[in-house]
């Protein structure tokens, strides 16, 4: 009932509010559809959609109105058949996916609805929205924020949190100052943005009882007694001067329960397992410096977890009801075999570095050296990457980049496949683009991927053909040249060939894109937030438009 009354008025809404003298309104549509086609070649036929559904996908409709300091915002969001949820699964729902309401009086704002937000870097608290792999973890609730001055604002909100449609039971609270203060001169300042926040997380009685429950069928080694209420403060500054940029953050969890999947717990009758709930302090430490003057740019990076898992519900898993955002500590690769092998944040248990160098040389000529080193706080190897790219353009028509990454990945841990051997990769790439005229222009990549381990080795090459400012037609294929035996897999390994051959038609502020596409399993990620996602088959079709 609720849903017929309020569709019309959904409809009617904009031409109301665009009578308004003076209003903004403002939107965008994002459709995901996907053809499902059975392979079982690759591996692509056991999810519903390749049985009987042999369609899924999803839209988000996003409207935003603003006038005189008021603002407002609706999102609809639709998922049919989608995969999007749960890669080996489909789902089906729709409903309003957010709405919220702002005003802003003077030096004061106030917003209501689902909220995002973040505390410093997010370890703490951030509330975000991340499509590709089903994330949208906002706030239900209220935020209040005062500006005192250009150097001093104090903010505080608090509600329930929820991930698309699922709002979870118990609550979270936080108040949040920061400053900006500039010392020296204009033409030699130095500026500090300092900021402390704090966050309150109760849970409710519900996930207590599970909690209990639970904990009841441990041994008296593996028992504690959990509470219901949880805080975590961060304090986090950036110093600016000149070239450099410097900034700190550190962060502390009290005693609150979460879900170690590598902890050991004890058995009646003897012997053990690992994963259980436990009950204890964590903390982070997380640094970023880096400088940037004429040919020369470094940044160097440092991070320190321990037991920093926090939701809203330690019985929940993967993604879902996370509070916190740990930084990842990696280098963020756009190429389909350099990407192959990417880190998830490891919030239990966690020791990173990253260095990054660019040199520009000359006009035509320029480099970069990037070095990852990540690491539990035990010592175990999780992580290493160095990657060097030169990037050579001796003219507006050509651009030439090459690069080596030398790769290690802890694939029993990041992918939790037992018995398996770390992943080392040796792959190198080459990039070309090469303009014809000012409208046409053809890029093409090839890259290789040596390794022993999982499927073993990899060849991939692409060709992409645009026309400016409306075509790109690009076909790709990613070939197992040297396949390996998969632990536990009896199947006689064998060489295969995943294609790619799709279109973009782009008008205006409206992006179209089909392609057919044969993908392998593989691990997706995005900030350092990952999933294995199983492998795929079939035509995509999206669209993205703005007004």
């Amino acid at each position: 009932m609720l849903r017929k009354l309020f569709l019309p008025v959904l409809f009617l809404l904009p031409g109301f509010l665009m009578a308004q003298e003076g209003a903004v309104i403002s939107g965008a549509l994002q459709v995901n559809a996907n053809v499902f086609l059975k392979d079982s070649a690759i591996n692509a036929y056991l999810q519903p959609q390749y049985q009987h559904q042999f369609f899924g996908g999803e839209s988000w409709l996003n409207l935003n109105y603003s006038y005189q300091g008021f603002t407002a915002g609706l999102r609809y969001d639709m998922y049919l058949n989608s995969n999007l949820r749960d890669p080996n699964a489909s789902y089906t729902n729709r409903g309003i996916g957010r709405w919220f309401v702002k005003k802003t009086f003077d030096k004061f704002t106030a917003e209501v609805g689902y909220l995002y937000d973040q505390v410093g870097s997010g370890i703490i608290y951030r509330a975000y929205e991340q499509r590709p792999l089903f994330i949208d973890n906002s706030l239900l609730g209220a935020s209040l924020k005062y500006k005192f001055n250009d150097q001093f604002s104090l903010r505080a909100f608090g509600g329930q949190q929820r991930n698309a449609f699922d709002i979870y039971s118990g609550s979270v609270k936080g108040i949040v100052a920061d400053g900006f203060f500039s010392l020296g001169s204009e033409e030699n300042s130095l500026n500090l943005i300092p900021g402390i926040g704090f966050i309150h997380k109760t849970i409710s009685e519900e996930t207590m009882e599970k909690v209990v429950n639970g904990v009841k069928t441990y041994l008296d080694a593996d028992r504690f007694k959990p509470k219901y209420n949880s805080y975590a403060v961060s304090i986090y500054n950036t110093l600016n001067y000149k070239g450099f940029n410097w900034y700190v953050e550190t962060a502390f969890k009290s005693n609150d329960v979460f879900f170690n999947p590598r902890a050991e717990k004890q058995e009646f009758g003897g012997g053990t397992t690992f994963g259980k709930l436990e009950y204890k302090s964590g903390s982070v430490l997380y640094t970023s410096l880096s400088y940037a003057a004429g040919k020369l740019g470094i940044t160097l990076e440092a991070k320190r977890t321990q037991n920093f898992n926090f939701r809203i519900d330690p019985n929940l898993r993967l993604l879902r009801g996370l509070i916190s955002y740990i930084p990842p500590m990696n280098r963020q690769n756009t190429y389909r075999l350099t990407a192959r092998y990417s880190p998830a944040t490891q919030d239990i248990s966690e020791q990173a570095y990253q260095a990054d160098v660019r040199y520009k040389f000359t006009d035509k000529w320029s480099t970069l050296v990037n070095f990852s080193h990540i690491n539990t706080l035990e010592g175990e190897k999780l992580f290493r990457e160095f990657l060097t790219e030169v990037t050579y353009k001796p003219s507006s028509k050509l651009q030439v980049i090459g690069g080596l990454q030398l790769l290690n990945y802890n694939q029993e841990i990041y992918e939790q496949k037992p018995d398996v051997p770390i992943v080392q990769t040796v792959t190198p790439y080459v990039d070309v683009l090469y303009k014809f005229t000012r409208k046409k222009s053809l890029r093409t990549e090839v890259q290789y991927m040596k390794t022993d381990q999982d499927y073993g080795s990899w060849l991939f090459a692409l060709a992409e053909f645009g026309i400016a400012p409306n075509w790109i037609f690009e076909a790709s294929g990613m070939y197992n040249i040297d396949p390996k035996k998969i632990l536990g897999n009896d199947t006689a390994p064998r060489k295969v060939l995943y294609p790619s051959i799709g279109a973009v038609y782009i008008k205006g502020s409206n992006r179209f894109q089909l392609r057919y596409v044969k993908q392998v399993e593989g691990v997706v990620c995005s900030g350092g937030i990952c999933r294995l996602e199983p492998a795929f088959s079939g035509v995509r079709f999206s669209l993205n438009s703005t007004f």
